[in-house]
Parts: C-alpha cells; structure tokens; sequence
C-alpha cells in the first residue's frame, strides 16, 4: 500500500534542509568519509532508457551538485552485479544506488552495503525483502491504467467486437511488473468478467528479452490462429517484438500494441500506426529526485519524502518518492520532444520526417 503522493516540489525540497541520521545505512555527519555515490543500473538491451536517459541525467545531477559518483550497468548479468557492488563498496562508496536484476541478487547486495554503514536506495525497481532506505520510481500501477486504458480506447477506434486480448507481461522476477499487471488488469479484469472482451494468451516474457518476446507472440498467434485483436505489451520493447511479429503476418496497424517508456522505436512505431501508445515516464524527473536522495545520504543526512511503500514480502513500509506517469498516443508523440526526452533529429530521421511534420513535431 502506498501512503500519501510527493509532489514534484517536495522533490525539489529534497535538496534542501532535513535531518541528520546516524546509524547502519548511513555516513555520520563529520566523519571522515568523503561523499561518493555508486550507481548500478541492470542492462542495455531491454531498454534504451537505461544508458540513454538514466545515466545522461544521473550524471549531470551529480555534477551539478559537485559530488564525486560511479555508474556501471551489469549487462543483465547477476554475477557481474554482485563483483560490480563489490567494487563499489571497495572504492570507498557512502551511498549506493541500485537497479536489481532480480530481487534474490539486489537483497544480497544492500544487505553487503548495509552492513558497511552504507547507504542504500532502490532506483526504479522495488528489491523485495531488502533493505533499502528508499524507493525511487513511477507510480507503476498507474502505469499499467494507463496502458489498460489506452489499450481499450485504441480498440473502440478499431470497432472490433469481443476483442481477444494478448499479454506480453515483464519479467517474473520483477516487481515492477507485477504493479503493471496489477493496474492494467484493473482496467481490463471487469471487461474480460463481462464477456465484453475474451482474455487471450497471457505469458510473463523472462528478463524482459525481446527476442524471446517475439518468439512468445508468434507461438501466440499460431495458437490462436491469428485470432489476437490486441495486446497488451509491458514495454516497448515487448511492443516493438510484437509489432515485428504482426508485420510478418501483414496484421501490423490492425492489431493494437501498448508499451511503456517512449524510446525511440516505440514513438516511431506511433507514428506509423503500428502501435497504439506508451506511456511516458520523465526520466529526468526520476533521476534528479534519487540524485537528490542520494546526495543526502553520501553526506550523512535524511529526507522525508512524505510516502511510503509497502514491501509485499517483508510488510516494510519503505520511505518512497513516486511520481506520475504520461499516456502518450499519435497525437501527443510531440510533448515527449518537447520535453528533450528525445532528439526530434533522431526521432524523425529518413522517412519518418513527414510523419513528424503530420504530428506537429518541429
């Protein structure tokens, strides 16, 4: 359950004032500890996100605030997460920021930290059973609404009767994807109960692996016999999976596909009519507030975020900053640019540079 919502001022208050913390998981003030910060994120191949936006804006945040910091991405790679924390906690890290690759590994990480005096934060992704001091994300059921809601409004534009519903859900091993199934199953749950829609595969996708995403949905529309009139997909790389999949089959902008994150080939699958929307998340937003917490706890001190989140496993009400996600369809690609989440150069390169000029992205 979460308690209460931080609004974005409270964000920008993190960076000022509050009290002092001693004890495990935190830098004594006036030791002789000098502030550093350490930053693993999970991979590069699920998402763009993760070395496109996360560590550009964790990075200037850092600077801005003049304190010294590490970032290295694990690769999707459990044993090099661990060796990478390690090294981290070796280097003299007072705070340790983290993105898990499963709960099991990122647990045993914090608890490494922890029992190091120093302090820790789940970024993006809750580490259940662990021990993180905070929790910085995006309200993930929200998420899922949006996704839930949007995937409905894009099939009443389709006028197609007793929809059958696919899902691509994330990894099992993700707590962020439980939340998203969680919100989107809201949306979409009471419509299956009515027969309105008809609940169609529905398979968790390990890893987050696009390849094996595709590979899912082309065994799901073999099963079904090409009968799927829209899915559900977590993100958009799962997206984009199974838009590749629809255009083997020549069903591509016939058949609805959501996502999540607003990279590059997600919006230009927008565009193109071949997905249906995202759902935006303001990275720099995300970045700057963890920043803010995390420079805090390198010099010993700790903030009130004003909400917490309970930890289904432990029943931990983590201290917690969630702020809210967009819905983004072909009309509004635009407010993702204007954003500078994305480059319209990149966005509308080749033969996408009419498509934006259609959308109103100049």
């Amino acid at each position: 359950m979460r308690k209460g919502f931080l609004t974005l001022a409270v964000v920008g208050v993190l960076a000022t004032g509050g009290t002092a913390a001693c004890g495990p998981g935190s830098a004594a003030v006036g030791s002789d500890r000098k502030p550093k910060i350490g930053v693993i994120l999970p991979d590069s191949r699920t998402s763009a996100r993760w070395e496109g936006a996360d560590r550009r804006y964790l990075e200037e945040a850092f600077r801005a605030a003049g304190v010294d910091y590490i970032i290295q991405n694990a690769q999707g790679d459990k044993s090099s997460f661990s060796t990478i924390a390690d090294g981290m906690l070796t280097a003299g890290v007072t705070a340790l920021m983290i993105v898990n690759l499963d709960s099991g590994t990122g647990r045993a990480v914090l608890d490494r930290a922890r029992s190091q005096g120093v302090a820790t934060i789940d970024y993006d992704r809750l580490t259940l059973g662990g021990s993180a001091e905070y929790y910085v994300s995006f309200d993930n059921e929200a998420v899922g609404r949006l996704q839930g809601e949007g995937l409905s409004r894009c099939l009443a534009d389709q006028g197609v009767e007793n929809p059958v519903v696919a899902f691509l859900n994330g990894s099992p091993t993700d707590n962020n994807a439980t939340e998203l199934k969680a919100g989107y199953d809201s949306v979409l749950g009471p419509k299956f109960a009515s027969g309105t829609y008809v609940r169609g595969p529905d398979q968790p996708v390990p890893d987050w692996d696009n390849a094996q995403a595709g590979v899912l949905f082309e065994q799901m529309l073999t099963r079904t016999e090409g009968r799927i009139d829209g899915v559900l997909a977590a993100n958009d790389g799962l997206g984009n999976a199974a838009v590749s999949v629809l255009k083997k089959n020549k069903l591509n902008g016939k058949v609805p596909v959501t996502g999540q994150d607003a990279d590059v080939q997600g919006l230009r699958n927008i565009l193109a009519g071949d997905q249906c929307m995202t759902v935006y998340k303001a990275i720099r937003k995300e970045a700057d507030a963890a920043a803010a917490l995390a420079v805090s706890l390198a010099n010993g001190v700790r903030r009130d975020t004003g909400q917490t989140v309970r930890d289904p496993e432990s029943g931990r009400d983590v201290p917690a900053v969630l702020l809210e996600p967009k819905a983004i369809y072909q009309e509004n690609v635009k407010d993702v640019v204007a954003d500078g989440y994305v480059a319209r150069d990149k966005l509308c390169a080749g033969p996408y540079a009419e498509r934006c000029a259609a959308a109103g992205i100049s």
